[in-house]
């Protein structure tokens, strides 16, 4: 008997998950190893749960799907990670792509495209959502900009940077953990490419980033 694709789910929401689940029983070949809430508990759990195949949300609390994308990748680069998410706009599926997802399908793909999705990612084959598929050949004909970098929680974190509000501020006003706020602090810095909290502020006000 041919050995079973192993497959983990990380997505926050639980109906989603028992959903997949559901999915995934039917077919003889796959098995699921075990599944997270977010980010960062996928990449905790990984290693020991060993899947082939990541079935990842991108927007979650505690660690987003492209962080956990590039983390799961660089502790392992054989894992064969999907994007499956709701969203489809620049800001996150140009980050998910760079990270390393090998596919990128929507929630609204039928059980079907998901578990063919599977079997592809098991061959080393891609699977691009046909609106996700537009969107990178646009992005081909456009010269990227660091703000296009940006998760959208990042733009969110440098929107109150910009308006003069502290991490523990920013903290409260996400309802995020300080840890995580200075995560993205961080990340927002190396992308924009400046030194601190002020050059990020008259960055986002030079380039007409935000309007009152």
């Amino acid at each position: 008997m041919t050995d079973k694709i192993k497959v983990m789910i990380v997505d926050d929401h639980d109906m989603v998950r028992k959903g997949l689940k559901a999915y995934l029983s039917t077919e003889e070949d796959i098995e699921l190893v075990g599944e997270a809430s977010n980010g960062d508990a996928a990449v905790k759990s990984f290693e020991a749960l060993k899947p082939e195949i990541i079935l990842m949300d991108l927007i979650m609390e505690d660690g987003n799907g492209i962080d956990a994308t590039k983390q799961i990748l660089a502790k392992d680069p054989s894992k064969k990670i999907i994007i499956l998410t709701s969203f489809y706009d620049d800001e996150q599926v140009f980050p998910a792509i760079e990270a390393g997802a090998m596919s990128y399908l929507l929630k609204t793909s039928s059980s079907d495209e998901i578990i063919q999705a599977i079997h592809k990612a098991h061959r080393g084959k891609t699977v691009i959502d046909g609106k996700v598929a537009q969107k990178l050949v646009a992005g081909l004909h456009r010269s990227p900009q660091p703000f296009d970098q940006l998760t959208a929680r990042e733009k969110e974190v440098l929107r109150l940077i910009a308006d003069g509000r502290n991490n523990a501020e920013i903290a409260e006003k996400l309802f995020i953990g300080i840890k995580t706020v200075k995560t993205h602090v961080s990340s927002i810095f190396s992308k924009l490419d400046v030194a601190d909290r002020t050059q990020a502020a008259v960055y986002a006000y030079q380039n007409h980033l935000f309007t009152k």
